[in-house]
């Protein structure tokens, strides 16, 4: 069942890439609400169509009242929240400079695993979330364009780093905070469990979208949605679906410590569907790519098993013991 996880792990990490391309697509022209408005009721019917298809909806029977809490709390604070967080990051700084920011959502895993969960901590995941960190702070580096490259081209991308970061920071915390919830939910629930988890979270955060179009204001805003803009985000609403069909159904089957590692290759999926999708709307270059890198690294050593990975390293008997230690 691990290896499956696995497979399901790095589909998800894939589609979650392409969700962010083809959504940052649909802010370049129009707004994050407009995102978050039209992408989640497309998520709904996805997992709808897929519940019914595979007969997963059989399964609805079996949900108890605080499992449904749960999927619900989840749902909203990721969909809802966490998603509008990211359209509003993507809009201000582009997916390539602010998503290593977004893969500190590991570090929050790993605390709320110590917190909530009581798991313990070694110095090797503190290592990793310093290393985190510095790959975020590397980004920032790369935060401008020159005036050469502004003079050479009219579409050139001029981050607004400031709000990009601060949006992402909290993409992050909503997104590290969902895991947990779903990971105690669905505990051996199997893939179809999973389908069934999803679809409640995409029900709960559409119902909450529902109510808060009843805003004047928010209400104005949708309906003002281009053509253009809002055919990105469907197809963002559709990849966003897989992706969190993927990922329900990972950690159905397979622990956080498995699935939120292989996660983090979506950082490298990122980067080629920018340059697919958005090579004129993104930034590119060997700062950001190096600040990628660092976040990758500092995620698998927060969230690969210590043993594991001192097990594979030639490293000293006194560093493998200090990287061991816990906190």
């Amino acid at each position: 069942m691990h290896l499956l996880g696995a497979i399901l792990a790095v589909l998800s990490a894939a589609t979650f890439a392409l969700t962010n391309a083809t959504g940052r697509r649909g802010v370049i022209t129009g707004t994050p609400a407009q995102g978050m408005v039209t992408s989640i009721p497309v998520g709904l019917l996805c997992f709808l169509a897929v519940a019914f298809v595979t007969g997963a909806l059989a399964g609805l029977n079996r949900i108890t009242a605080s499992t449904l809490a749960a999927l619900s709390a989840a749902g909203v604070i990721h969909f809802v929240i966490g998603r509008y967080c990211n359209f509003r990051a993507s809009q201000a700084a582009g997916v390539n400079l602010t998503a290593p920011v977004m893969q500190l959502n590991a570090v929050v895993t790993l605390i709320l695993a110590v917190v909530v969960l009581r798991e313990p901590c070694t110095i090797l995941q503190v290592a990793g979330s310093v290393l985190m960190v510095a790959g975020s702070l590397v980004t920032q580096r790369a935060t401008q364009p020159s005036a050469e490259e502004k003079r050479g081209s009219a579409e050139s991308f001029s981050p607004r780093v400031a709000t990009g970061f601060f949006f992402a920071s909290m993409a992050a915390l909503m997104y590290g905070t969902s895991p947990v919830i779903i990971r105690q939910a669905l505990y051996d629930a199997g893939p179809l469990g999973g389908v069934v988890g999803g679809l409640i979270a995409y029900a709960a955060a559409t119902c909450a979208v529902a109510l808060g179009l009843f805003i004047p204001s928010l209400r104005r805003n949708v309906m003002q949605v281009s053509r253009e803009s809002a055919r990105w985000f469907v197809y963002s609403g559709v990849f966003v679906a897989a992706a969190q069909g993927f990922l329900y159904s990972a950690l159905a089957v397979a622990p956080i410590m498995l699935v939120v590692p292989l996660l983090q290759l979506s950082l490298v999926f990122r980067f080629l569907f920018a340059y697919l999708f958005n090579p004129h709307h993104e930034l590119f270059g060997a700062v950001v790519v190096i600040g990628s890198v660092v976040s990758i690294v500092g995620a698998c050593a927060v969230s690969i098993n210590t043993d594991l990975v001192v097990g594979m390293l030639p490293l000293p008997p006194a560093l493998a013991t200090l990287l061991r230690a816990p906190l």
